[in-house]
C-alpha cells in the first residue's frame, strides 16, 4: 500500500530528503571520479549532460519514494536502462536504482509490490545484458550479474523489512484488541454489580417500608385506645428500620471497600429473621423444608432468600395480614422455591376486587434473578383466591438454561 503524504511526519521528510542527496552526490561525484581514472565510452556531457541528469534524476527522486514508492523505481528503472543503453560510465550510477528497489519492497502493498518489483528486475537484466554486449565479455558479465544479484538483494531486503512490520502492527492490533476486551469485560462486571447492588438495594428497602406501612397504620389506628399495642408497632418500625439501614450498609459498604472484600451476602440461613419479620407485619408464614438447604451455591443461596423477601414483602403490600406458606425443596440439581398465600381473609371495601395494587417491579425483579441462574419462575393466582410464587434454580448455574 503505497504512503498518503499526510501520513509522513516531518521528521520521515526529512530524512528522505538528505538520503536522496547523498544519493545523487555520491552517483555523480563516483562516476566522475571512476571516469577520470579510467576513461569512459561516452562522456557524461553528451546529449546536452544526460549522463549528469539521469545520475541527478535516479538519486532526487528518492526525495519521495516512501510516498509513491511504484512510480519512484519506475523512474529509477527508466533512468538505468536508458543510462546504460546509451553506454555512460559503469559506475556507483545504480545506488539510488537499489534503494528505489528497497522502497517498493519494504513499503508497498506486498505481493503486487513483489510483481512489480519482479518483472523491473528481469527488464533491467535484459536491458543491462544488451547495453553489454559490445563490452569485453567477462568484464560485461561481471557488473550485470552484479546488478542483478544486488537488485535482488535489495528487494528481498525490503520484504523482509515489510513482512516485520506487518507482523509487529498485527501483535499491536492483537494487543489493542485484547485490552479492549479486558475493558469491556471489566465494565461488564462493574455493571453486572452495579445490577446486583440495585436489585439488593430495591428488595430491602421495598420489603422494609412494607413492613413499616403496615406497622405505622396499626399505630394510628390504636394509639388512643391501645396504647400498648401501639407501642409495640413503633418499636417494630424501629426494628426494621434499624434492619434495614444495617442492611443497606452491608450492601453499599461494597462500593468503599479499597480491598474489594466482600461482606457475606444474605441467604437462606437467615430465613428465620425474615419470616420473624414477616410475622410482625402480620402474616402468619409456615415454612416447611422436605430436604436440607445447607451448602447451597452462594448465587443460588441469594437469589433464593431475595426471592423470599420480595415474596413476603408482595403479600405485605398487596395483601395484608393472611397466611402464606413457604416450601423449600432442596433437589439433586435444582432448589424450588414456593411461596403460597391464601388471600385476604376478609373482603376489601369497594367493587369486590381484591384489593391488589397495581403490579409493579417485584415479579419481574425475582423473574429476573432466576433467569440470570439459568432457572424459572412463575407466579400467578390460585383457585382459592390466593397466589403463588414458584421458582426452580439450579444448583449449577451456568445460565445457558432458559
Amino acid at each position: 500500500m503505497e504512503h498518503r503524504a499526510g501520513s509522513r511526519p516531518l521528521r520521515v521528510v526529512a530524512h528522505d530528503v538528505v538520503l536522496a542527496l547523498l544519493v545523487t552526490v555520491m552517483q555523480v561525484q563516483g562516476t566522475v571520479a571512476k571516469v577520470a581514472v579510467e576513461g569512459a565510452p561516452r562522456p557524461l556531457t553528451d546529449f546536452g549532460n544526460l549522463g549528469y541528469a539521469l545520475l541527478v534524476v535516479s538519486g532526487l527522486v528518492l526525495a519521495v519514494r516512501r510516498r509513491w514508492p511504484v512510480a519512484v523505481f519506475v523512474t529509477a528503472a527508466l533512468a538505468s536502462l536508458v543510462y546504460y543503453g546509451l553506454d555512460f560510465p559503469d559506475a556507483p550510477g545504480w545506488l539510488g536504482l537499489f534503494v528505489a528497489l528497497y522502497t517498493l519492497a519494504a513499503y508497498g502493498d506486498g505481493r503486487r509490490s513483489l510483481v512489480i518489483a519482479g518483472v523491473g528486475v528481469t527488464v533491467l537484466a535484459v536491458g543491462w545484458l544488451v547495453a553489454a554486449a559490445d563490452i569485453e565479455p567477462q568484464a560485461a558479465i561481471g557488473w550485470v550479474f552484479f546488478r542483478i544479484g544486488a537488485s535482488v538483494m535489495s528487494a528481498a531486503l525490503g520484504e523482509s523489512v515489510r513482512s516485520r512490520r506487518v507482523i509487529a502492527a498485527d501483535a499491536q492490533r492483537r494487543a489493542e484488541l485484547a485490552e479492549r476486551s479486558r475493558e469491556e469485560a471489566a465494565r461488564a462486571r462493574v455493571d453486572a454489580e452495579r445490577l446486583r447492588i440495585a436489585r439488593e438495594v430495591h428488595d430491602t428497602v421495598a420489603h422494609a417500608i412494607a413492613i413499616i406501612n403496615v406497622q405505622s397504620g396499626v399505630t394510628a389506628h390504636v394509639l388512643d385506645k391501645r396504647p400498648e399495642q401501639a407501642r409495640e408497632a413503633l418499636r417494630a418500625i424501629e426494628l426494621t428500620s434499624a434492619r434495614a439501614l444495617r442492611e443497606m450498609r452491608t450492601i453499599l459498604g461494597v462500593l468503599r471497600d479499597d480491598h474489594d472484600s466482600r461482606v457475606p451476602q444474605a441467604g437462606l440461613e437467615q430465613v428465620d429473621e425474615l419470616v420473624a419479620k414477616a410475622r410482625e407485619a402480620g402474616l402468619d408464614v409456615t415454612v416447611e423444608a422436605s430436604s436440607p438447604v445447607a451448602s447451597l451455591p452462594s448465587a443460588v443461596d441469594g437469589a433464593a432468600y431475595r426471592i423470599l423477601q420480595e415474596a413476603f414483602t408482595n403479600v405485605i403490600r398487596h395483601v395484608g395480614p393472611t397466611r402464606v406458606t413457604v416450601v423449600l425443596s432442596a433437589g439433586v440439581d435444582v432448589l424450588e422455591v414456593r411461596v403460597t398465600d391464601e388471600g385476604r381473609r376478609t373482603p376489601p371495601p369497594g367493587d369486590g376486587t381484591d384489593g391488589r395494587a397495581e403490579p409493579g417491579r417485584g415479579i419481574v425483579g425475582m423473574r429476573e434473578r432466576c433467569q440470570l441462574l439459568g432457572g424459572e419462575l412463575d407466579a400467578e393466582p390460585t383457585r382459592r383466591g390466593g397466589f403463588e410464587v414458584r421458582a426452580r434454580l439450579p444448583l449449577a448455574p451456568d445460565g445457558s438454561r432458559r
